[in-house]
């Protein structure tokens, strides 16, 4: 069988199959329905948030700027992954180039470490805003922001760079059939019948050092706000400051509770049929894009009065 060395970019490379769901072939269509709606849900909430924040100069406060940050990575995510695996499970187009393989994964997996540094971000403005509520402009201001964003992009760039490079490095001599809707890392890492050991170290320290340290510090946030918030006297002001972590904390439990499961279940969950496994690591990247600007614009007063504001105005005029 012919081998696939990746020595050099220069030479053609034989593209890669996605099979889709796996085991669910006859009904791949109708599983596309759901995945397009989360997609177009992505895209209409995600570019609403941007669009609403970016010109209300009211609302350019550090909370939202975070969520601008945000919605743009969700847009990106969502985008990097719907597209191709519809065109699978819909036009049967299963082939991908082995660059493009590489790329989509590269963004995916960038991307989604982006989306746990800004939930970081976030609940550290939830910390300081209830913390300390007369120094949030002072400690959070643009200058702070940008940098955040800054650390978060390249966090994101500079752990996920290996992850093409080393597979470069890999010899796949199998057919290079990948039982997925979209290049996964592990999915593709499996196929090579060279020594992986380097690849699946380094995507299992890149997976606990993101993961890890992002839920410790969000933990850590929330056990401060929560010991704040106790110390204040009255039932409505606790309700109160309770109520400005609401969307937040749901945000991070969509996109944690996922993404952990589908982490878990690539690695160690040989019991869990293939099938539940694609289509929860598929969710995984589709519904938190989806559902972060419904939550957002439920929970947040500012954003649904302003989408109200816009929608009377277009049906008025």
């Amino acid at each position: 069988m012919m081998a696939l060395s990746n020595s050099s970019w220069r030479q053609p490379q034989p593209s890669f199959f996605l099979v889709g769901i796996p085991g669910l072939e006859e009904s791949q269509h109708w599983i596309a329905l759901p995945l397009g709606v989360l997609y177009f849900l992505a895209l209409v909430g995600n570019v609403t948030i941007i669009f609403i924040i970016w010109t209300d100069s009211s609302l350019h406060q550090p909370m939202y700027l975070f969520l601008v940050m945000l919605a743009a990575i969700d847009l990106v995510l969502a985008s990097s992954t719907a597209p191709k695996a519809l065109t699978v499970l819909l036009a049967y187009a299963h082939e991908i180039g082995y660059i493009v393989c590489l790329t989509q994964m590269f963004f995916i997996h960038a991307f989604s470490s982006m989306e746990s540094g800004i939930l970081v971000a976030m609940a550290l403005d939830r910390y300081v805003a209830i913390c300390h509520p007369l120094r949030h402009s002072t400690i959070l201001h643009p200058g702070i922001i940008g940098r955040i964003g800054m650390v978060v992009l390249v966090r994101g760039l500079v752990l996920l760079i290996p992850f093409p490079i080393l597979l470069q490095n890999l010899v796949f001599c199998r057919a290079t059939v990948i039982s997925h809707a979209y290049c996964e890392h592990m999915a593709v890492v499996k196929l090579a019948c060279s020594e992986t050991t380097v690849n699946r170290a380094y995507g299992l320290s890149v997976a606990l050092l993101v993961v890890g340290l992002d839920v410790l510090a969000i933990g850590i946030s929330y056990a401060l706000i929560l010991l704040a918030v106790l110390k204040v006297p009255g039932g409505e002001a606790r309700l109160k400051a309770f109520s400005t972590c609401g969307s937040h904390v749901c945000v991070i439990l969509i996109f944690y509770i996922l993404g952990i499961f589908s982490f878990l279940t690539h690695r160690f969950g040989h019991h869990v049929p293939h099938h539940v496994h694609v289509l929860l690591a598929t969710l995984y990247l589709l519904v938190p894009p989806a559902l972060n600007p419904l939550v957002y614009g439920v929970k947040t007063r500012q954003i649904r009065q302003r989408v109200l504001r816009v929608f009377y105005i277009k049906a008025s005029g």
